[in-house]
């Protein structure tokens, strides 16, 4: 594995899926494969779960770690190629990302999109510019479009506790007080369908992702429906794509409810987390037995361990 920036750079997804449960089931196999070796993790946004459980996977393959704020720590850097610099931007993405190599084996970068210029979000200029100009191995973070890691971690979880050969999996939008990406769904619908789930993605009108992640998925304004059956509900708000960065006015009740869970087939509960609780999703689901938002918490690490032994086996 030379780079993680979608599931396309995954392989076999089942495959790459056995090797994290067979990793997680002896945590420090490979505890000196990193040893000399530095993880540079770069931050434009905030995080909890991508910060910690990648700087754990790290070090349980015992390697260096150095994190860094771009947006509060270091100058502020111009993407634009051919860019006059009179401005606020004191440093050029061209220099920044060839220091960084010089001082990282691996890089990870984490940039979310600003939900104003879909075509600049979806072209994913920040991400696509440390590419180009680093020279090390990248991870992505979470970009403008996908966040893979969160996404390897899901199909983990999945993976570990269904009794089902192809499962059903209902990808539901959630009611939320402000516009938020669509990076986790469009992920999280491509690495589903890699693995060979049924894959159902319901929501209101005006809120459809972008087609090319959503191949090989059912879709459907009738959350009803698609609750029917299903084994895993993922649930997840976002904005807009079409109205991009919008909130279209939704009619109806989406907020999953223990009532609505009945028409499942006992189906789990899933969450990327952070959760707005009583607005995402009900304190009963995110407590109850049936919630797995804490198990696909702890599999963050297995997704970037697996990931970082792959990139050094490879190194």
């Amino acid at each position: 594995m030379k780079q993680f920036l979608s599931v396309k750079d995954a392989g076999d997804v089942p495959s790459l899926v056995q090797e994290a449960l067979d990793l997680k089931e002896n945590i420090g196999q490979y505890s000196d494969l990193g040893k000399g070796k530095t993880l540079g993790l770069l931050f434009l946004n905030p995080s909890l779960r991508t910060r910690m459980s990648t700087q754990r996977a790290a070090y349980n393959l015992g390697m260096n770690v150095i994190v860094l704020n771009l947006d509060k720590d270091s100058w502020q850097i111009e993407f634009e190629d051919g860019a006059v610099m009179n401005s606020t931007k004191s440093e050029h993405i061209k220099e920044a990302a060839g220091v960084i190599s010089q001082y990282c084996d691996i890089i990870g970068l984490r940039s979310f999109p600003g939900l104003v210029d879909r075509e600049k979000d979806y072209t994913e200029q920040i991400l696509h510019s440390f590419k180009k100009y680093c020279s090390k191995p990248l991870i992505s973070l979470e970009s403008g479009t996908r966040h893979p890691l969160q996404s390897f971690a899901d199909v983990i979880t999945i993976a570990e506790t269904s009794t089902q050969a192809k499962p059903k999996v209902v990808l539901t939008w959630a009611p939320h007080i402000k516009a938020l990406p669509q990076a986790v769904p469009n992920s999280f619908a491509e690495w589903a369908v890699a693995t060979g789930a049924e894959v159902v993605i319901t929501q209101p009108r005006g809120y459809e992702l972008a087609p090319e992640f959503c191949q090989g998925a059912e879709i459907t304004y009738d959350q009803d429906a698609a609750l029917a059956g299903a084994d895993y509900v993922y649930v997840k708000n976002w904005s807009a794509y079409r109205e991009y960065g919008a909130m279209p006015q939704v009619e109806g009740d989406w907020l999953l409810t223990s009532d609505k869970m009945n028409a499942t087939n006992h189906a789990k509960v899933m969450h990327c987390l952070p959760v707005r609780r009583n607005v995402e999703l009900i304190d009963a689901l995110i407590d109850g037995p049936d919630s797995l938002v804490q198990v696909q918490a702890g599999h963050r690490v297995t997704a970037a361990q697996t990931v970082l032994k792959k990139i050094l086996e490879t190194a």
